[in-house]
């Protein structure tokens, strides 16, 4: 829990580092001023993280749902609850750990950029045995190209929900095209390696492929 004290401190901290932010702006000609730059830019966004964690908390506890917290940020209901939220296991009261990688989830989002960007292989180089056999980097591309046709070209990803299923980590991805929204399906095992891509219509799009 935060309280008012916290929160403001935490803001504090963010505004400062936003200002050393804006006085690097002013003199970044140089190599070493530009990357004093992208140290204090990564500074300010690690504040503004924790801000944001807090007032999602602060709102949390002022009776606002997780529905209202991820139209404000954009995003579903699930993956406002899985970026803030904390369930308590009943039998000992104590938060259960969240225990998706962030590299899996890195991965996911990485597998249409590398779609958008015409490398299918790329992506097929990390599928385990199972998808090896069933799909080529060819028909992937195909499937992809397919997706393309109906919805024009993929314009940005959204916030990823994540759960786990029977060993793996099945990640949803938000995909914004042209002419509709999709949802990009990862499963990925522990090693890393794919176990599962489909690409589906988003509850309010009629139009779509899956691979």
């Amino acid at each position: 829990m935060t309280d008012s004290r916290a929160s403001f401190s935490i803001a504090a901290a963010a505004l400062a580092r936003a200002q050393a932010v804006a006085g690097l702006l002013h003199s970044r000609e140089s190599r070493a001023t530009a990357m004093r730059l992208v140290g204090a830019a990564a500074g300010l966004k690690a504040e503004a993280d924790r801000l944001l964690a807090t007032s999602v908390e602060d709102a949390r506890r002022a009776g606002a749902t997780w529905q209202e917290v991820g139209d404000t940020l954009n995003i579903s209901r699930q993956a406002a609850y899985q970026r803030f939220g904390q369930a308590l296991d009943p039998r000992t009261g104590k938060a259960v750990a969240k225990d998706v990688p962030a590299a899996a989830i890195d991965r996911a989002i990485a597998v249409f950029a590398q779609l958008s960007a015409g490398d299918p292989a790329a992506v097929v180089a990390d599928f385990d045995d199972q998808m090896t056999s069933a799909m080529t980097s060819e028909a992937l591309g195909d499937t992809w190209a397919s997706v393309l046709a109906a919805v024009g070209s993929l314009e940005k990803t959204g916030e990823p929900a994540s759960h786990r299923v029977s060993g793996l980590v099945v990640i949803d991805v938000p995909l914004t095209f042209e002419a509709g929204e999709m949802i990009g399906k990862v499963s990925i095992r522990d090693d890393g390696r794919i176990a599962g891509l489909f690409i589906l219509n988003a509850p309010e799009s009629s139009a779509g492929g899956s691979a």
